[in-house]
């Protein structure tokens, strides 16, 4: 599984990325930066939502910024 995220939006309260399957940017990851909390727009959290965020907040704990892009590829 390769799942591939670029942020499109860093409000103060909740920074957004699209995301999908091989740069197939179709489906929108939303995380509260005070919570660390991630949600999708379509309601349908799965395994790729779940491994692509974790990622993400990996990344913000490790440099304390959210990345421009990630990849997760297992």
């Amino acid at each position: 599984m390769m799942v591939a995220a670029r942020r499109v939006e860093a409000a103060g309260d909740e920074v957004r990325y699209e995301f999908g399957f091989e740069d197939r940017f179709d489906r929108i990851l939303t995380i509260n930066p005070d919570t660390l909390e991630a949600r999708v727009q379509d309601g349908d959290f799965n395994s790729a939502a779940s491994a692509i965020a974790a990622k993400i907040v990996n990344a913000w704990r490790s440099s304390g910024e959210f990345p421009a892009r990630m990849l997760f590829a297992s």
